[in-house]
């Protein structure tokens, strides 16, 4: 397949699309009926799906009964963490292996025409990028969705929060099913944002964004204090009405789904008619120029604030502008 039918390529071999990036077009007026129905279905297929169908998975046959979980034990506790690693290592590690190990697609739709394994640097460990990413994830990333994990099965099976069915409030869970991608994504921003101001950039924050060419493993390659503020979306099912598999849900949200933005191709092509879109290009430009897009695309929090860029020149001046007069803030205030 010719990525160049669907973008352009630069001199240093990186690849972005023909299109701008656009935020979602219910933001945009005059609506138009084709481009909601194509943002629907990017909302929807293939991640937003899959994670609920994992969740539901998770819950009927890969969680311990209420009765179990009612005291808090190594047995299920273990179980949970070794069913969540095991999915992380399957998943990621067959991404990683098929794009970045075998390179079986080339640089075909990667944005960042080098392989961070042929980059090796001091900022990771064993100056490699998967090892930094994979110890990472599985030494404090794993441990920590796991404990938020446990805490909400606990208090369900104890009376706490308001668990309730479908059969109760079918309109509600739909509801919420929809909802779900666009709390995520307003909570990431909430907790995104704060953590690139300049003291817990560079305590916490710098960890993330030493890939900057990001691959697989670099999804939960984080700071503990940014695993724990990113998981923490899940609380929110402590307070409202839900079940308990839309808190696993909302968790694989979280933990598989920080894949996307760090795929670092735009399209993963396993035939040459059915490219599958990862929809990963806004997340990438986050790690490309740090201070833009701290959200996903979803909620236009950023285009809001004046952070947004879809990836054009026209927004490189906007972001040069934008930094220019935060350095000559910074000088002035240096001079008082």
């Amino acid at each position: 397949m010719d990525d160049l039918r669907y973008g352009r390529r630069n001199k240093r071999g990186d690849w972005s699309p023909n299109e701008p990036l656009q935020i979602a077009p219910f933001y945009r007026l005059p609506w138009n009926a084709r481009d909601i129905l194509a943002w629907a279905k990017a909302y929807f297929f293939p991640w937003s799906v899959a994670w609920m169908a994992i969740a539901l998975i998770y819950w009927n046959f890969l969680t311990p009964s209420v009765e179990t979980m009612k005291t808090i034990s190594p047995g299920w506790v273990l179980f949970i963490f070794a069913r969540n690693a095991a999915a992380l290592l399957l998943f990621f590690g067959a991404i990683e292996l098929r794009l970045y190990v075998k390179r079986s697609q080339g640089a075909q739709f990667k944005y960042n025409g080098k392989f961070p394994a042929d980059n090796k640097s001091d900022v990771f460990m064993f100056r490699s990028q998967t090892i930094d990413g994979a110890i990472r994830t599985f030494g404090t990333g794993v441990p920590i969705w796991t404990a938020y994990e446990v805490l909400i099965l606990w208090c369900y099976a104890n009376g706490y929060g308001a668990w309730t069915t479908f059969a109760d409030h079918p309109i509600w869970f739909i509801a919420l099913w929809l909802a779900i991608p666009i709390w995520h994504e307003f909570h990431f921003y909430c907790v995104h944002r704060p953590i690139h101001l300049p003291f817990l950039y560079k305590h916490i924050h710098s960890i993330h964004h030493n890939s900057v060419n990001p691959s697989p493993w670099s999804s939960l390659s984080m700071h503990p204090i940014e695993q724990a503020l990113f998981f923490s979306s899940c609380l929110l099912f402590l307070i409202i009405p839900a079940h308990p598999v839309f808190a696993l849900f909302q968790l694989n949200f979280s933990a598989m789904g920080s894949i996307v933005g760090h795929i670092g191709y735009d399209k993963m092509v396993f035939n040459e008619d059915t490219p599958i879109d990862v929809n990963g290009y806004n997340h990438y430009l986050h790690h490309k120029y740090f201070e833009v897009n701290y959200g996903d695309g979803s909620v236009p929090i950023d285009k809001i604030m004046g952070t947004f860029h879809d990836g054009t020149p026209a927004y490189d001046d906007i972001l040069d502008q934008r930094m220019k007069k935060r350095r000559d803030k910074l000088a002035a205030k240096a001079q008082r």
